[in-house]
């Protein structure tokens, strides 16, 4: 998700959403898209007001607890066959998503909102009966009529449509996108990071419920193209001029499955990767802005050469880098990456909403956090890619300018980790700023942890996290999740240092720790002070002249002699995270400005 957030009044939140009457039809849900029939949307066209239809509790906040059946099945996989109308603002769909059970069953509990009601469900091909499913707050009971072994396998067939959930702004607040292009043609987005997968398609919204597969039949009026992850398996041309496009994605985030509707047009291209396989890369933007279009996509090989010689492998190569113009800012859609960021321009020579959203590629959709509490493990370490981009491309001079300007936005009135189960909408909605500092603070933390361990410690320790190995090459790794604990774990292990010390006091803590220098005579003493008094073993680097010495600080102090009247400078080069009063009180000016 794009770092840049500001803070924003999301009244569908505020509000218990109403009732949505289900109008129930006979239809079956094997029926191609070409034919699909449900009792969903108007004909006629209409505009949705952002934030409606409203939505309930549960469906608002992605990755809240489980139900207890839900923790019973494994979601191996899903087929979805949606139809997307511009026109009436609408959808409608079959979702056929088969199950293992892994202890006996008689249910199945499914996350949809209900503003998209049920028609039909078939479960292993036989219909059930009305009534044999109920909806009331977008979390589904269906009675399966048998009991499923443990080992076994259930296939539930979805008819569904209706209004979708319409974002009050995207990608922050999620939903869908309605939009005309300049020209006047359709223009629609999904992103639903905040919210979850149940906005547009039947799922069980917990990260760590990804299916092996998804296949995505997206039909879209006549002149539009539908886009989405993975690899295209082909386009059928229907009677009436409409248009389904057939999708095929391995291993997807569940907030990554993203429909992309529009008059697009594509440049394509090859990358000869360092580690010899070959990678297709795409980039579908709008009618008319074909030389904008060429400027970004000659971006796309060099930044992923800066992945490849820095992290390691494309983790999905085998299907491609794609990215699609959105009427949104951006959002990390696995090989389908968002971009609405206008081909604006920096200072550090490249386009840095398109290189963070490209970083989630490894950082969110190969190593994907097991819960929304570690939701830095995305944020934080995508954020970091852009100054570190920018020391690969142009020195540390360019990183540390880079970071600087991050540093301006940490808050540190919130731990970025509680340690305890959190909803991706208690991590961003939290009102000291959490959400913010899962970027910039994070970012900081990871800058902070490479100037102590070292590049080589640094950088196998995110090979770990990221692939489960230091030395990854394309096919001899898969997707994984990770928690807060195992990051650490993996950083003590190439580090050979214990390190729970340094997490305890920049994830756990609020509080940033501060430097206290005292200079008497001809010595200056340095102490860490910690929220809690906690041991903060880091070292510091003092400028005393042209001399540059480091101090161990052991105990949490340490003292230097100075010549007579010699100028320091503590922390030169800015490689410790630590508290400011210049940036409290530039912080404190700033808020005061904009409460004018």
């Amino acid at each position: 998700m794009p770092a840049r957030r500001k803070a924003s009044s999301i009244p569908h939140r505020a509000r218990r959403a109403h009732r949505l009457k289900e109008a129930r039809i006979r239809t079956s849900p094997f029926l191609a898209v070409s034919a699909l029939a449900l009792a969903a949307a108007p004909a006629a066209a209409q505009t949705i007001k952002p934030g409606e239809p409203p939505l309930t509790a549960q469906t608002s906040s992605s990755g809240g607890p489980l139900d207890p059946v839900q923790k019973l099945v494994r979601f191996q996989s899903a087929d979805l066959r949606i139809e997307v109308l511009p026109d009436s603002q609408s959808i409608r769909g079959v979702g056929t998503l088969r199950f293992v059970a892994t202890a006996p069953i008689r249910t199945l509990v499914i996350d949809l909102d209900r503003n998209l009601p049920v028609s039909a469900i078939a479960i292993d091909g036989k219909p059930l009966r009305p009534g044999a499913w109920s909806n009331p707050e977008g979390r589904m009971t269906v009675q399966l009529g048998k009991t499923v072994r443990a080992g076994g396998t259930v296939t539930a067939a979805i008819t569904y449509g209706g209004t979708p959930h319409t974002a009050v702004r995207a990608p922050w607040d999620g939903g869908f996108v309605w939009a005309k292009t300049p020209q006047g043609q359709p223009w629609v987005a999904t992103a639903v990071q905040m919210e979850g997968c149940d906005l547009f398609w039947p799922c069980i919204d917990y990260p760590t419920y990804e299916p092996d597969h998804v296949d995505l039949h997206i039909t879209v009026p006549k002149g539009l193209k539908a886009i989405s992850n993975g690899v295209l398996k082909g386009t059928d041309t229907l009677a009436d001029g409409r248009s389904t496009w057939n999708w095929h994605v391995t291993d997807p985030t569940l907030y990554g499955i993203a429909l992309n509707v529009g008059p697009y047009e594509v440049i394509s291209g090859d990358y000869k990767s360092r580690f010899g396989n070959t990678i297709p890369m795409f980039y579908w933007y709008l009618p008319g802005e074909e030389a904008q279009a060429r400027g970004l996509f000659a971006e796309f090989a060099p930044t992923l050469d800066f992945f490849e010689t820095m992290i390691g492998p494309y983790p999905f190569g085998d299907q491609k880098l794609g990215v699609v113009e959105t009427p949104h800012k951006g959002m990390e859609h696995m090989t389908v990456n968002a971009y609405g960021n206008k081909y604006a321009k920096t200072p550090w020579g490249y386009d840095d909403l398109f290189q963070h959203e490209f970083a989630h590629e490894w950082f969110a959709n190969q190593l994907t956090a097991s819960n929304w509490d570690d939701f830095w493990l995305h944020e934080g370490t995508g954020t970091y890619m852009q100054p570190l981009y920018a020391e690969w491309r142009g020195g540390k001079g360019d990183y540390t300018a880079m970071l600087l300007q991050e540093r301006i936005g940490i808050r540190a009135k919130s731990a970025i980790v509680t340690g305890k189960p959190q909803s991706a909408e208690e991590v961003y909605e939290d009102k000291n700023g959490r959400g913010g500092d899962i970027y910039t603070k994070g970012s900081w933390t990871l800058h902070t942890l490479r100037n102590l361990i070292g590049d080589k410690a640094f950088f196998d320790g995110l090979r770990l996290a990221i692939y489960g190995r230091t030395d990854p090459r394309p096919g001899n790794f898969k997707p994984l999740y990770r928690s807060t604990p195992e990051f650490i774990a993996f950083m003590e292990q190439t580090s050979g240092r214990k390190l729970q010390w340094f997490f305890d006091v920049y994830l756990y803590q609020a509080a940033l720790p501060e430097l206290l220098a005292e200079r008497k005579g001809d010595r200056l003493t340095l102490a860490w002070k910690t929220p809690g008094d906690r041991p903060f073993p880091m070292p510091v680097e003092v400028q005393v002249g042209d001399r540059l010495v480091t101090l161990a600080m052991a105990g949490g102090s340490d003292a230097i002699d100075l010549p007579a009247g010699a100028h320091y400078v503590v922390d030169p080069w800015s490689k410790i995270l630590k508290r400011s009063a210049d940036i409290d009180a530039f912080q404190a000016w700033r808020a005061a400005q904009t409460s004018r």
